[in-house]
């Protein structure tokens, strides 16, 4: 946002210099205040659960955000964060991750006490863990571990994982499924949107049977520097990713600008049925309403989503046997009770709900951050 002095009728040679500095202060508080009710505070504390002790160091950050802090001698922190709803994730090392919500729609959001509980590992798990591990990991799961956990899209390709010996491979031959474990974040370079991950894997597993994978984690994000020729094709390629993405799809649903931005929402009978029923109005009131900030969706079962403001990538449609000359991306969510939708695009419960087509096909190199804005 910007404002000139000439445009207001200000001529500053002949005003007095009393009255345009009053003037100048006045818009700058009034651009102070409006972008101040854009934002919020989480200030909270973190302790050991049985001691009540302070934990120091303890890392603090809302997850798929670029915002994180650690807690200080005291065991305090603090965060500003843009309006919405976000995971705030706490850990320490030998305790237990702590998963809170967050939003500026808390009232007690400037006083968190985070008890952590120390992590209990028992012997005995471990032994049988160590029994299932791949000794030569890499080679046998590396490329299908990165074509299912950081994607096969173009800018896929342009990612790299910089502490590879972090991760390791167990094979459950009875079960026939793989499982992956980090035993520290994973540090994911993405040179394609310029951003560094951290992420915290929680699990990654491979059921070969349904050959279906899925995973869990925390990644905070971090802006890499660059030329600004580099940083000229990183906004180009953010917002290229961005629109049509879940992310846009939540965001526009909420403000009500779903036709606007090239959306189109069926519902389902079943997540895979052939035939959806248009939705006409998604903001019917037995379908959408908003209290306190918040947008419920109140629709059980599966929804498809249907993008036209841009074509799928030509690797999407080779690998699923698609026409070269599809035009739209096509999406599906399967969704057992509604969902709610915050300002920032942050939904819940998002462990509840099953991506598939265009967006399950879009993977870690996909991600951009709650607080990224296109504009």
């Amino acid at each position: 946002m910007g404002f000139r002095l000439w445009a207001l009728g200000f001529r500053p040679k002949k005003m007095n210099m009393k009255i345009l500095t009053i003037a100048f202060c006045a818009i700058l508080i009034s651009l102070t205040s409006f972008s101040q009710d854009k934002m919020f505070y989480i200030h909270g504390k973190v302790v050991d659960e049985k001691t009540g002790s302070v934990l120091s160091n303890a890392s603090v950050f809302c997850q798929n955000t670029t915002t994180g802090t650690i807690s200080n001698n005291d065991g305090l922190f603090s965060l500003r964060l843009n309006n919405g709803g976000y995971d705030l994730v706490i850990s320490y090392t030998g305790y237990e991750t702590q998963v809170l919500r967050v939003s500026n729609a808390m009232k007690d959001k400037d006083s968190l006490l985070i008890q952590m509980k120390e992590a209990e590992k028992a012997m005995a798990e471990v032994a049988v863990s160590g029994s299932f591990l791949v000794a030569d990991g890499w080679t046998k799961y590396g490329q299908f571990f990165l074509d299912n956990f950081i994607g096969t899209t173009a800018n896929a390709a342009q990612c790299t994982i910089e502490n590879k010996d972090a991760i390791s491979f167990y094979y459950y031959k009875k079960r026939n499924k793989l499982k992956v474990k980090a035993k520290e974040e994973i540090i994911i370079l993405n040179q394609a949107l310029g951003y560094k991950i951290r992420y915290q894997l929680d699990s990654f597993v491979n059921d070969y049977t349904t050959h279906i994978s899925s995973y869990t984690g925390y990644p905070l994000f971090e802006n890499i520097t660059g030329t600004a020729e580099q940083q000229e094709q990183w906004t180009k390629n953010r917002y290229r990713t961005y629109i049509g993405s879940r992310l846009h799809f939540m965001r526009s649903w909420y403000d009500s600008t779903l036709k606007d931005e090239g959306f189109q929402v069926e519902t389902l009978n079943t997540p895979n049925s052939p035939k959806g029923t248009i939705l006409e109005n998604p903001y019917d009131a037995t379908i959408y309403s908003l209290d306190s900030g918040i947008v419920d969706i109140n629709i059980n079962g599966g929804i498809r989503v249907t993008y036209t403001g841009q074509v799928p990538e030509k690797t999407y449609l080779i690998q699923n046997h698609f026409p070269l000359n599809s035009k739209v991306e096509v999406s599906a969510l399967d969704m057992p009770s509604g969902f709610s939708i915050e300002e920032n695009g942050y939904f819940y419960e998002q462990s509840e709900i099953t991506n598939m087509g265009y967006w399950a096909w879009k993977k870690i190199a996909e991600l951009v951050p709650y607080d990224y804005n296109p504009d």
